[in-house]
């Protein structure tokens, strides 16, 4: 068995909520620049909250950003480069 699967849910929700809270203070790591490196993201950890708990897109990715993300996005996301793009086209291709 897979020592994560044996982790507390308290346990691993306390993790998760400082992993959320470390991307919300870090405005800095692009999204993109997190699928460059890692193949998921911001977006992403709000897409499996709203898989969890059955609710929308928009509601997941709001509990992860702590807002809307439209607003996030003007605050802080800035346009990526090519060699941004690429690196997280080749990012992703590897969680196929």
């Amino acid at each position: 068995m897979d020592k994560l699967d044996q982790l507390d849910d308290a346990v691993a929700a306390q993790a998760f909520r400082r992993l959320v809270r470390r991307l919300r203070h870090r405005t800095d790591a692009q999204n993109v620049d997190l699928m460059g490196l890692a193949g998921f993201c911001r977006n992403c950890l709000g897409d499996w909250v709203a898989e969890a708990a059955g609710i929308d897109k928009a509601a997941g990715r709001e509990a992860v950003y702590g807002m809307p993300y439209d607003e996030w996005k003007k605050a802080h996301q800035i346009a990526a480069t090519p060699e941004q793009l690429r690196r997280m086209e080749q990012s992703v291709a590897k969680n196929a």
